[in-house]
């Protein structure tokens, strides 16, 4: 049976006064190419030249000037680099005390002076050998200790990514039904002070309500962006005028005794995302480094180009795409690693009761995670904290931001089909649209609408709830819409989308989607825009 195993390559260091030891042991090893060998007569240089030559077997003669063959023992066993190398001691006294002095200090061997060729080659290789196996052996080891503990970073962070997952799914479904029970409440309210006959007292009460309806609405709106389950309204921004627009916001939020610096990489790339959810995150994580800093301190905001092939924070491996890095870091008092860990759970907060919800990161995570990206966290405890938002890059050009401008409470004429299988939210959201003019049909699920338009109904916009029971669901409410009746606008409604008209969390174009909970200016503004809309499209077709 034939061994193809190669054999493994040796290298001899020799140490020893007299440079006939390099002529007498070079000859007895000449024969043999994988044997390489090196000398040298500074026995105190001996750890240096084990490491340059990358010594696989040491012979080193035992009596020489200055330092001797237990000098070099000594030496070799000292350093961590040679502790291992095997030592073969040459010397021409055949003595057992002085062989066991040389075991003791930890020789590997012992030669009397000459030995015959072919024992000191089968020496030399036998110790070579076990050297280099005992060097893989720890190679592998080691490498299984590495791979041990990426196991155990990759299990951490599975059970964490499952944790949040999870939290995730309860929260939306919480903030779900919270939102059609605000959209009752809210609704009823806004009715109340339409109607009027209401004394300022009262109506005072009722304003006060509406606000509280207003706070429920947005920590709703962050638990949905936890559980990434809010639509987003994404475009192409340029991120640069975007940020730098953002300072005089961020420093009245800071006060006066804290600093803003902006930091802003040339020729920052674009990227798609929901302009009004990103200014959000900015301001949360702001607040927080407010309070972090008790109001006094620096919160710098950077900003720089990522290629693809660059690491991803926390060992998640290499960028797969070009993205864009901003960073938003401060010199607050930081966080220790058991509040850092749970850092992005909603609800999760060191802040005293009342000054905080603990929706600040976790509405960041799930916004970063929504539209494709990563964040990740940093922070050291008096060292302040850094949040990392990388978000995917975009070739589109970006289109011109128009202000938001709040209108006054106005309403119409047309008529209007409201689809809704709440009937507390579907009875409150028709007396609210009655009582501003409009002409109100109201069906409890997608069967129903759809009979009212096969019947002939004529509406000029459908009002519809996302999710409804029911074989008819509100996409085919719709497309029979556009068919039946193709100068009608469409608005859907929702606690959140679940899905159903997002891909990959964002609305297609041309979608349209009013969140509840919505107020009576927010419904009147929005239904004005798509019929006036209707109106520009049908004297354009016209003409």
């Amino acid at each position: 049976m034939n061994d193809n195993t190669p054999t493994p390559y040796c290298s001899v260091l020799l140490i020893d006064d007299e440079a006939m030891a390099e002529d007498l042991i070079g000859y007895r090893l000449s024969k043999h190419a994988d044997i390489r060998l090196r000398y040298d007569a500074h026995a105190e240089l001996a750890v240096t030249l084990c490491r340059e030559t990358e010594a696989t077997v040491v012979l080193v003669d035992l009596r020489m000037p200055g330092a001797d063959g237990f000098d070099v023992i000594r030496l070799l066993r000292a350093a961590p680099e040679t502790d291992h190398v095997p030592i073969i001691l040459l010397s021409s006294e055949d003595d057992a005390d002085t062989k066991a002095r040389a075991f003791a200090l930890g020789a590997n061997d012992y030669l009397v002076k000459w030995p015959e060729a072919r024992e000191l080659e089968a020496r030399i290789r036998y110790h070579s050998a076990a050297y280099q196996a005992r060097r893989q052996r720890d190679a592998a080891f080691l490498e299984l200790r590495q791979r041990e503990a990426e196991l155990r970073a990759s299990q951490a962070a599975l059970h964490q990514s499952q944790k949040m997952e999870a939290i995730g799914q309860l929260t939306g479904g919480i903030a779900h039904d919270f939102n059609n029970v605000l959209q009752v409440i809210g609704g009823n309210l806004q009715l109340v002070k339409m109607i009027g006959d209401v004394n300022p007292q009262g109506l005072a009460r009722v304003d006060n309500a509406l606000n509280g309806v207003e706070r429920g609405a947005r920590l709703a709106a962050h638990l949905l962006a936890f559980a990434r389950r809010q639509p987003l309204q994404a475009a192409v921004v340029a991120l640069a005028p975007l940020l730098a627009n953002m300072d005089d916001m961020l420093r009245r939020v800071l006060g006066a005794r804290a600093q803003v610096l902006t930091d802003l990489a040339p020729q920052l790339w674009h990227t798609e995302v929901d302009v009004g959810q990103l200014n959000n995150v900015i301001l949360n994580l702001a607040i927080n480094a407010r309070d972090a800093m008790h109001g006094d301190g620096t919160l710098t905001i950077r900003a720089r180009n990522v290629a693809a092939g660059a690491p991803l924070p926390d060992s998640q491996g290499a960028c797969q795409c070009d993205y864009v890095l901003i960073e938003i870091a401060d010199t607050g008092s930081g966080m220790p690693p058991e509040v850092l860990q749970r850092a992005f759970e909603p609800f999760f907060t060191t802040k005293p009761t009342g000054q905080g919800t603990g929706l600040g990161l976790s509405m960041a995570y799930g916004f970063v995670k929504q539209s494709g990206g990563e964040i990740a966290l940093h922070s050291e405890v008096g060292h302040g904290t850094c949040v990392q938002i990388y978000l995917p890059r975009s070739h589109g050009t970006p289109a011109g931001m128009v202000p938001s401008v709040a209108e006054p409470l106005s309403g119409g004429v047309e008529t209007i089909l409201v689809v809704e299988d709440e009937d507390d939210v579907r009875a409150a959201t028709a007396d609210l649209l009655a009582a501003l003019g409009y002409e109100v049909l109201s069906s409890a699920d997608g069967e129903q609408a759809a009979h009212l338009i096969e019947d002939g109904a004529h509406i000029d916009l459908l009002f519809t709830d996302v999710v409804m029971p029911g074989r008819i669901s509100s996409l085919a409410l719709s497309e029979l819409v556009k068919r039946k009746l193709p100068q009608a606008q469409i608005l859907f409604t929702s606690g959140y989308a679940e899905g159903v008209l997002a891909h990959d969390g964002k609305l297609p174009p041309g979608v349209h989607l009013l969140p509840k909970p919505y107020s009576a200016e927010t419904l009147s503004a929005r239904i004005r825009q798509l019929l006036h809309q209707r109106a520009t499209t049908t004297v354009s077709t016209a003409a």
